[in-house]
């Protein structure tokens, strides 16, 4: 949703990314945590309408904001009624959405040259670089298994049945079929034609990893694959996919754009492309499934057992059960852990809830002898677990629902397969499922072993950047080396089960590149003469870390340093706001940004996201987006803030915090105000920092942190007898002193700061 579509339509109903009136849901699923939100468009005066021109930014995750392309999409109309004045007032917000987009990228589009590492399809013979897959064989393969099923067109997901941000091998089907291998897309495959949409973090990617076969399409948007379809596929037509891998809203998308048309939405249980990949397919996950030690557990799964079912009996629509879809729903649920996605420690698992029955559906014969136990030990009854097969859950679910019942169930995690098993005077609907927002809310215990997971963690950072220090100058690290260095270093602390995703070690140029990730074979060599970007995390048994560190070991720009500073600037303005209790994480997002609004600079992806105790470092629905759910005490979120200069350098800055009471000087006489305690414990870069742009109150809270991470990281570098490192840590936290700073922000910041309040206001009323 654009910022003006938010002042004029509070009412639009919420999504993974907001829909416009009339419009259609893009290809979204709940891996898209970083949404920016902001769309280009032009206001015509001859229709009232407000038209997209380019690719919405809501598919902008850490990285730059790039140039859209026309999305062919409906155009936005203005409400009838809108005074003049909130036109004139929307008019002005949009013209500041399109000054800071356009200062986000830093200069303009550069013209394009003959490049070796991406497709050229006008050529004949066409060429194709070495990283481009030859899909002809797989497209034959499938178009005959369309043929057989009387099917036009066949729909592929980049998701799998659970919605997961990561998922499994055996679950890439679209990077199967197509040779792409990017987190999120959409293929559709006709008897003649191929194309994938995905957004622009992945466009070069894609125009390196597809042979010509494909179509790319440069947008999201469902209405352009619908639009697609349609001139692809005559009427009479059969369009199909497999319902247990499409969200409830994605399938209502579809179903919206082809109504009507006399083309057949068909789902199709059986997935084609599984049957085409044959014996091929990577085999189902083997490993062991297993109970988390009592040390780490913030509470057992019987208690958990008796929230989930208080809150059941407390809601006015006192529903039987509730249908948990999420791998890590299950995996919190019952203090299970298991390895069949990568960097998650969770397992495919299906839960039926109800009021005096708990069935658990998963592979049997993968779950540990003492967690079979504990699942058991107080059979017959209403704490006993029935084990049945993963593979049983429809059948199960079918015959539950012949009864007097009512299943509650979170839309975001639910596919349309299992959905639409449930008829719908049966069923409960929420965003989220009760122990989805329970999940969110760390208790005391839980909050500790967070706590200590990070405290270990900032040891293998400050290892890590002390060794870059001196190996970058003699020319013997690059982006590979390094990531593969910080894993290392992460693996040998206590407690550690691996990196929590895949480190994101990008020099120059590479850090402006959204989720880059090096490879042995292409890799960028440290520079003292660059910035480098470190975004890495680690799973351990206590809890889940995510940091990002800048850094530079030369001679920075005037403009790295003042984009650095104000970065830095926007992570302590957030980190150190207080604010009133049930607050929307979206309403304050802008703190985050203020800084570098002041002096047209912006950042295109979310400022946030939660994070799971040794779960999903990426835990929904934490964080500062519009469907987000209000920010409370317990929740930990990451704080953000980035600059992005496409072909020059990338930054960003991240650190962990835990939401917590204020100590403010007036008691509130409801709930407390709150605040957020810093978690992550590792300096920033001090070469970076230019300190008279700050002021005394960001350089006290700078030191006042400094301090915080002398205390607690100190005496675990003794501990373990790295004295290099506590030298490191301590020339690194000196205070910084409070003269030359800025003393007059308030009134330079006040234009943002009403900009702010104007965005914040709808956004409040569309969380309410």
């Amino acid at each position: 949703m654009t910022l003006l579509t938010l002042l004029l339509e509070p009412q639009w109903k919420k999504s993974s990314v907001e829909t416009p009136p009339g419009g259609l849901h893009p290809v979204w699923t709940p891996q898209h945590r970083k949404d920016m939100e902001l769309l280009e468009f032009t206001f015509s005066a001859q229709d009232n309408n407000l038209h997209p021109v380019s690719t919405p930014r809501g598919v902008q995750e850490e990285g730059p904001v790039t140039q859209g392309t026309d999305l062919g999409s409906a155009p936005l109309p203005i409400l009838p009624g809108t005074s003049s004045a909130a036109m004139h007032l929307a008019l002005c917000i949009a013209a500041w959405v399109l000054l800071l987009q356009g200062c986000a990228t830093g200069q303009p589009p550069q013209a394009a040259s003959a490049r070796t590492d991406i497709r050229d399809c006008s050529t004949e013979p066409p060429y194709l670089p070495p990283t481009a897959t030859n899909t002809s064989a797989r497209l034959a393969a499938l178009r005959g298994t369309m043929r057989a099923h009387s099917i036009q067109a066949y729909i592929v997901p980049a998701t799998d049945a659970h919605m997961s941000e990561y998922i499994a091998e055996r679950d890439a089907r679209l990077g199967w079929l197509t040779g792409f291998t990017g987190s999120a897309g959409t293929a559709v495959v006709t008897q003649d034609r191929a194309a994938l949409w995905t957004d622009s973090r992945y466009w070069t990617q894609a125009e390196r990893q597809l042979d010509c076969n494909w179509e790319l399409q440069r947008t999201t948007w469902i209405e352009s694959i619908g639009l697609w379809i349609l001139e692809a596929v005559p009427v009479g037509g059969n369009i199909s996919l497999d319902p247990f891998l499409f969200s409830i809203d994605t399938w209502d998308s579809y179903s919206q754009a082809l109504h009507g048309s006399g083309r057949t939405l068909l789902p199709i249980n059986t997935n084609l492309v599984d049957q085409v990949w044959g014996d091929q397919r990577p085999p189902p996950a083997s490993r062991e499934i297993y109970s988390l030690p009592e040390a780490f557990v913030g509470s057992s799964w019987q208690e958990k057992v008796a929230g989930i079912r208080q809150q059941m009996e407390q809601h006015v629509r006192r529903p039987t059960a509730v249908l948990l879809s999420g791998l890590e729903e299950t995996a919190w649920l019952f203090n299970l852990r298991g390895d069949d996605i990568p960097y998650n420690p969770v397992f495919y698992s299906y839960t039926l809830l109800t009021n005096t029955n708990i069935s658990l559906f998963v592979d049997t014969a993968r779950l540990e002898a003492a967690a079979q136990e504990s699942l058991q030990a107080d059979c017959p009854g209403p704490l006993c677990v029935e084990l049945l097969e993963y593979g049983q859950v429809r059948d199960h679910l079918l015959r539950y629902v012949q009864g007097d019942v009512t299943i509650w169930l979170g839309t975001e995690y639910t596919t349309f397969g299992l959905y639409s098993l449930i008829p719908q005077e049966k069923l409960l609907e929420d965003s989220y499922s009760p122990v989805m927002t329970a999940k969110a809310v760390k208790n005391t215990r839980e909050q500790e072993l967070l706590r200590n997971a990070h405290v270990r963690d900032a040891v293998a950072v400050i290892q890590y950047l002390l060794w870059l220090e001196k190996a970058v100058p003699q020319g013997q690290v690059d982006e590979f080396t390094g990531a593969q260095h910080i894993d290392a270093l992460r693996q040998a602390q206590e407690h550690s089960r691996g990196p929590s995703f895949q480190s994101i070690s990008a020099s120059g140029l590479n850090a402006a590149l959204a989720h880059y990730s090096p490879s042995n074979g292409s890799s960028r060599k440290l520079s003292v003469d660059e910035m480098y970007l470190s975004d890495t995390g680690g799973q351990y048994l206590d809890g889940t870390t995510d940091i990002t560190r800048t850094v530079h070991w030369g001679v920075p720009t005037p403009l790295q340093k003042e984009a650095y500073t104000r970065v830095l600037m926007g992570n302590i303005d957030l980190s150190r706001l207080v604010f009133p209790p049930n607050t929307a994480g979206r309403t304050v997002e802008s703190f985050a940004r203020r800084a570098l609004w002041d002096v047209g600079l912006n950042y295109g992806h979310g400022t946030g996201h939660g994070v799971g105790n040794f779960l999903s470092v990426h835990e929904w629905p934490v964080g500062f987006q519009s469907n987000n759910v209000p920010l409370t005490a317990g929740m930990f979120t990451s704080i953000e803030p980035g600059y992005y200069r496409d072909g020059e350098f990338g930054i960003r800055i991240e650190d962990i915090a835990l939401v917590v009471e204020a100590q403010t000087k007036h008691q509130s006489e409801e709930k407390p105000f709150l605040t957020f305690e810093v978690v992550s414990l590792v300096p920033y870069d001090r070469n970076l920092i230019d300190l008279s742009l700050l002021s005394p109150e960001q350089i006290r809270y700078l030191n006042a942190y400094y301090e915080t991470i002398r205390a607690r990281v100190g005496p675990e570098l003794q501990r373990q007898r790295l004295e290099e490192e506590y030298r490191w840590l301590q020339r690194n936290t000196e205070p910084f002193p409070l003269g030359n700073t800025a003393t007059a922000t308030a009134t330079a910041n006040l234009g943002t700061l009403v900009l702010a309040a104007l965005l914040s206001a709808p956004l409040t009323r569309l969380q309410a």
